[in-house]
């Protein structure tokens, strides 16, 4: 009962029916505070249209924005919210507009604002809110204000939308003027990034180039050059394009880092070689000095023979070790020769003196002068070397019992020979070497104070004088050994003592430390620093003894390895190869000597036996390259023979004759190389050859280019002959023909874009001169028609006379047209009068019916061959005609001047006509036979 009284008393506004509370809220007024509450309670009514009635009425335009978006699908709502926000209804304040204008996202709304605000800035904020180009070219194009419409175009920026402005913007200048500026600014920047890009790649692609490329003087400034022009490029590369370049960045440095440390160990290798050179020349002077010592001794003892056996040995070792590593140089080896030649030699002499010494010996003791001139004979003695003191014994008996005028047994040597020792005496006193000088000196003194003679007093002076040097260079050696002992004795102590130092290094420094001993010879000499000198080196090679006897089985190993090593290259020359590469056969030389030079150290006692079978080895290793070397160039001398017989002859075709150096090319490339002074030469012949072989195809293709250029211009020249010739009668057929002939001998033209051109407009000049023509022709048939039109409208006249009841009258053409029929209308002509004769009267309507079905159908059929339009009550006759013409244009093609002469020889052949049917299609069929017969302009 409450609820029914509340019903009935509550205000019509809350009534529960819809369209009651409709239209109680279409009495209220906003202006009155009860009403205005009632409205703003409907804003929140469950019925939109309601609500949307309470907030218009209310003018309540935040709360339209507010509630739109549940109700943007609405149109009222849409076109209330529109209208409200641009100000075409309603009293809002433009500032409170612009800010709920800001806050819109919805795009179709801020369209609809744009277009139709009642404020410029209004619409530019609503434009600004706007982000899709469609849009924006919807306002360039469309928007009533000139500044709304250019603020859209400054926002557009892809090339589709510009274009698509460019297109439909035609009452705005300026946004025409900014959107072609903008799609030329846009085409300019992608020329020019597409030129960047070009370029990046270009650089990309040098970078990798240089990567793949070998080493040069110019690699590391080349390489520094591309990395800073890849540093300057405008244009960001992309991430695949920076990981090409880093690789190949990587690989530039990889070539660097190799060649530097190829050069390095080249330059080590340089070093070593100059410390192996100057470790030779070392032991040249060595065993230069011993040699010249024996020279110049007072006599020659066995002491002196075991110290140069030793010396010898020790040298060879030495020098075997040495030339492993390096080979010596030519002085080098010829020094060394002439030393061995000379160790030779005093060894030989040694060797038959101990033969004869002890048969000597009794010769002295029996006083048997005989015998020891044979044994002296025998012995031969070189007179370079001192001659031990049994021989000088010998010599000066046998001089005694001569009656030589000298006391002694040298006294027969002249003035100038004792000169000549001093000489060397003095040379060997400013070099240093004591130990000859002190040898000499002890033999020259003896003989030279001998001297009775007044000439001797000079070089007794000059003996003097030099003793006197050589005892200051006595002390001095004392002087500097003394200290210099001592120190060594440290030395070797300290190394003794020493615990922690690796076996390598303290067998260096020993054998360092006892070279500088030895070095010092007798000067200062005692016998507690050489004790002390002594026992330390003992402890040392005891120490060194364990590592010695595996210093010792690897020295095996590796002799071992050097033989199998020799007896693998051995086998591979027992059997070569008779195509065998000489490139091959190089790096074999390489790899073998590389291994020899690691298979290092070996026993010295047989190093220098394989040493001479592994460089006999390498002599016919090196041997065998050579031959097969100059194998291959005398084939690389026939490849350029045959080149060069290519190159002059005439008859095979150019093209062969390139394929055929091409592929000697490739074998070329093929074979080995050369000598390495040959391959070059042999290499510049060829490529001589080649070049000017090719040289003969550029020439060919130059000529066959310039034969194309004339072709080319003489057909452009012709194409312009046909364009400007324009046929004026049907009978020019013949000069068209006369053009294509001349066409034909002009083909086929070269294969380009200038004569696809002219082939194109070409084919566009033919078609058209081809229609042109055929026009004049059924111009010239149309103007026949004209002609015989009297002798048509005799036919017409006779036939209306006959339908009339008249009697059968038979035309002659001859007394109406002065002009002789052609063949298709004489024949036509006699089939009208026949058809006139054999037409029974009177004519029943189904004739008469299709007598104008067979003009409309004429009448038609011209319409399709002039003007194509017919009407649409004659579309059955179009498509049965058109079916028609495809089925004889299979069996046979028509071309349309014959179809039109046809259609005209069907006219005139068609009767017996009334005069009225034909006045019905007459009018049309003069219309498009003057159609036919306009001829257009050329």
């Amino acid at each position: 009962m409450h609820g029914l009284l509340r019903r009935l008393f509550a205000p019509r506004w809350q009534h529960p029916d819809p369209e009651v509370r409709r239209q109680a809220l279409s009495r209220l007024d906003p202006h009155q505070a009860e009403q205005r509450e009632a409205l703003q309670a409907l804003a929140h009514d469950s019925d939109s249209s309601i609500r949307l009635s309470a907030l218009l009425a209310l003018d309540d335009v935040n709360g339209l924005v507010i509630a739109y978006p549940d109700h943007s699908q609405q149109e009222a709502w849409f076109n209330a919210v529109s209208q409200r926000l641009s100000g075409l209804e309603g009293s809002t304040e433009l500032q409170q507009r612009l800010t709920l204008v800001e806050g819109l996202d919805e795009p179709r709304l801020l369209n609809v604002i744009a277009l139709q605000g009642d404020n410029l800035e209004l619409r530019l904020t609503a434009l600004a809110r706007l982000t899709r180009e469609g849009d924006l070219v919807k306002q360039a194009c469309q928007n009533g204000v000139a500044a709304v419409r250019h603020r859209a175009t400054e926002r557009i920026e892809t090339e589709e939308a510009l274009k698509r402005l460019l297109k439909d913007a035609r009452r705005d200048r300026y946004v025409t003027r900014l959107a072609r500026e903008k799609l030329g600014q846009q085409r300019t920047d992608a020329e020019w990034l597409a030129r960047q890009q070009q370029q990046l790649e270009h650089l990309l692609h040098q970078m990798e180039q240089h990567a793949r490329a070998p080493w040069e003087p110019l690699y590391g400034g080349r390489f520094r050059h591309l990395e800073r022009e890849w540093k300057n490029l405008t244009p960001p590369p992309s991430a695949e394009q920076e990981q090409r370049f880093h690789q190949a960045m990587l690989g530039c440095r990889k070539t660097l880092h190799d060649h530097e440390t190829q050069e390095q160990a080249r330059q080590q290798s340089l070093a070593r070689r100059e410390e192996a050179d100057q470790t030779r020349d070392q032991l040249l002077d060595g065993l230069e000095e011993t040699l010249e010592s024996l020279h110049h001794a007072t006599e020659l003892t066995v002491q002196d023979i075991d110290s140069l056996r030793a010396q010898r040995q020790l040298f060879s070792q030495r020098w075997q070790a040495l030339s492993d590593v390096h080979s010596p140089s030519e002085p080098a080896s010829q020094r060394y020769t002439h030393v061995i030649i000379q160790y030779e030699q005093c060894l030989d002499a040694w060797q038959r003196w101990q033969d004869v010494s002890v048969v000597l010996e009794q010769a002295l003791a029996d006083n048997d002068h005989r015998t020891m001139r044979r044994l002296l004979n025998e012995c031969d003695w070189p007179k370079a070397f001192t001659p031990p003191a049994l021989i000088q014994r010998a010599q000066a008996t046998l001089a005694t019992e001569s009656h030589t005028p000298a006391a002694s047994p040298h006294a027969s040597v002249s003035l100038s020979t004792y000169a000549a020792e001093l000489d060397s005496f003095e040379h060997l006193l400013e070099r240093g070497a004591f130990k000859s000088a002190s040898h000499l000196h002890q033999r020259l003194k003896p003989q030279i104070e001998a001297l009775q003679m007044a000439e001797a007093k000079p070089l007794k002076a000059r003996l003097k004088q030099s003793g006197a040097r050589l005892a200051e260079l006595r002390d001095w050696r004392g002087f500097v050994a003394g200290p210099k002992r001592e120190q060594l004795c440290s030395s070797i102590e300290a190394l003794a003592n020493d615990p922690h130092m690796a076996e390598t290094a303290l067998d260096r420094h020993h054998r360092q430390l006892v070279k500088e001993w030895k070095s010092l010879g007798d000067a200062a000499a005692n016998r507690e620093q050489s004790a002390r000198f002594r026992a330390a080196s003992d402890r040392i090679h005891e120490r060194l003894a364990p590592w010695r006897d595996q210093l010792g089985q690897e020295r095996e190993a590796n002799l071992q390895a050097r033989e199998q090593l020799c007896e693998q290259l051995e086998t591979l020359l027992a059997q070569p190869a008779e195509d065998a590469d000489p490139d091959v056969l190089r790096e074999i030389r390489d790899k073998a000597r590389h291994q020899w030079r690691h298979y290092s150290p070996v026993p010295r006692e047989r190093s220098e036996a394989v040493g001479q079978r592994f460089g006999k080895i390498r002599h016919q290793l090196q041997t065998l390259i050579d031959q097969r070397a100059e194998h291959i160039a005398s084939q690389k001398q026939a490849f350029i023979e045959e080149v060069r017989t290519l190159r002059h002859d005439q008859q095979q075709p150019l093209a062969q004759r390139i394929t055929q150096t091409k592929q000697l090319q490739q074998h070329w490339r093929q074979l080995g190389r050369a000598p390495k002074g040959a391959e070059q030469t042999l290499w510049k012949a060829f490529r001589h050859e080649c070049d000017q072989l090719f040289a003969q195809r550029e020439a060919h293709k130059s000529e066959q280019a310039a034969h194309q250029q004339q072709q080319l211009e003489a057909m452009q020249i012709l194409i312009d002959q046909m364009d400007s010739w324009q046929p004026t009668s049907a009978n020019e057929t013949s000069t068209l023909d006369d053009f294509l002939n001349q066409v034909s001998q002009l083909e086929p033209l070269p294969r380009n874009r200038r004569s696809e051109g002219m082939q194109r407009r070409l084919s566009g000049i033919v078609r058209a001169k081809r229609e042109r023509l055929s026009r004049l022709k059924i111009a010239d048939t149309v103007q026949q028609w004209q002609l015989i039109l009297p002798l048509v409208n005799a036919h017409l006249s006779a036939d209306q006379r006959y339908l009339d009841g008249g009697a059968a009258e038979i035309i002659n053409a001859d007394g109406i047209i002065s002009t002789p029929l052609p063949s298709v209308f004489a024949e036509a002509h006699q089939t009208r009068n026949r058809q006139r004769q054999s037409t029974p009267l009177p004519l029943s309507l189904d004739d008469e019916a299709a007598r104008a079905d067979a003009i409309s159908r004429l009448r038609v059929h011209l319409s399709l061959l002039t003007s194509g339009s017919i009407r649409q009550s004659d579309e059955p006759l179009r498509l049965a005609i058109q079916v028609e013409r495809l089925n004889e244009g299979i069996r046979q093609e028509r071309s349309r001047e014959e179809e039109i002469i046809d259609v005209l020889a069907a006219l005139l052949a068609l009767g017996p006509v009334s005069m009225a049917q034909w006045e019905k299609e007459a009018r049309e069929l003069d219309s498009l036979l003057r159609d036919l017969g306009h001829i257009p302009p050329p």
